[in-house]
């Protein structure tokens, strides 16, 4: 961790990784979806309206995964100080948002075939619509810190606090009474979905998870950029 904490050494391996992680994702999106859309079998309960997980359930992987790393970066950024925790925390916020959003518009979209409604007051639902406002209240709050020269600590302290919600999103199935299915996927083996469905939805959220790490990697670049030229700009005016 602190060998990428010089910002120089960080960007010549994030250069070409960025377009790696890009085109790898990109591709694996592409069959995964092609394969799940064209080629897998629709569900005998909900017909073809469950091609939508193809999407919905990467975009929810990440929208937690987002804010896992976020509140990860937050801790090594008071604990250690390490100099792109902030910078790392910051450039995860907008794509962990963004996806945070696509998977309550797929949701929704899923759900009304599937529930008879777009939206219900639903454990997991409500959980994940505040997630998309602790994004919200995350990336705007970062932004002011950054605007006021500050060391990020408030916005990192929110990063932490906001932690609370994975777990709540992760088992509101299990502890409350919700309309949304269970788990269908476990590690521990036991899947619920066939093998014909699961192995496009792997590359499709596989695929989607290495798109996020470009865009956060992307996002990093250009905030180290924009403060070396305020930095340049500084040392000008001075």
């Amino acid at each position: 961790m602190h060998f990428l904490a010089n910002p120089a050494r960080f960007l010549k391996i994030a250069r070409p990784l960025t377009a790696w992680l890009g085109c790898g994702g990109a591709l694996l999106i592409a069959v995964g979806l092609g394969i799940g859309l064209f080629v897998a079998p629709q569900d005998y309960l909900q017909g073809e309206s469950v091609r939508i997980m193809y999407v919905h359930v990467p975009a929810a992987w990440l929208g937690m995964a987002g804010w896992t790393g976020i509140a990860a970066a937050s801790l090594v950024q008071l604990v250690w100080r390490h100099p792109l925790a902030g910078v790392a925390a910051r450039a995860m916020a907008v794509p962990g948002g963004l996806f945070a959003a696509l998977c309550l518009a797929t949701g929704s979209l899923w759900g009304r075939p599937t529930w008879g409604t777009y939206w219900e007051w639903d454990g997991r639902l409500t959980s994940m619509l505040i997630l998309l406002f602790l994004y919200i209240a995350y990336a705007a709050l970062a932004a002011a810190d950054r605007e006021r020269g500050g060391e990020g600590r408030v916005s990192a302290i929110f990063g932490l606090v906001g932690a609370i919600n994975i777990p709540i999103i992760r088992y509101s199935v299990e502890w409350w009474r919700t309309l949304h299915q269970g788990q269908s996927i476990s590690l521990a083996g036991g899947n619920s979905i066939d093998a014909s469905m699961l192995w496009p939805l792997l590359l499709s959220t596989l695929g989607f998870s290495l798109l996020f790490g470009a865009i956060v990697l992307m996002r990093m670049r250009a905030d180290l950029a924009r403060t070396r030229i305020e930095a340049r700009l500084r040392r000008m005016a001075a």
